[in-house]
């Protein structure tokens, strides 16, 4: 997902990004959403989230680094 649409969402959440990388906003999102903030963490070896908005990008991260 393009950065451009991160913001927006974080704005529509109220979560600010100004000065955030990518993996701290989606984590932000996702504690603000009442969820695990485990973007880009080793638990996607046990995910179970298959519709989750962000699990594109968090498994080519993963796989990356």
């Amino acid at each position: 997902m393009k950065m451009s649409e991160i913001h927006k969402i974080a704005k529509e959440k109220g979560v600010k990004s100004f000065g955030k990388n990518k993996i701290a906003i989606i984590r932000e999102i996702q504690q603000k959403e009442g969820n695990i903030p485990c973007f880009a963490t080793d638990r996607i070896n046990n995910c179970n989230e298959i519709n989750c908005l962000w699990r594109k990008d968090c498994l080519n991260y993963y796989e990356k680094n």
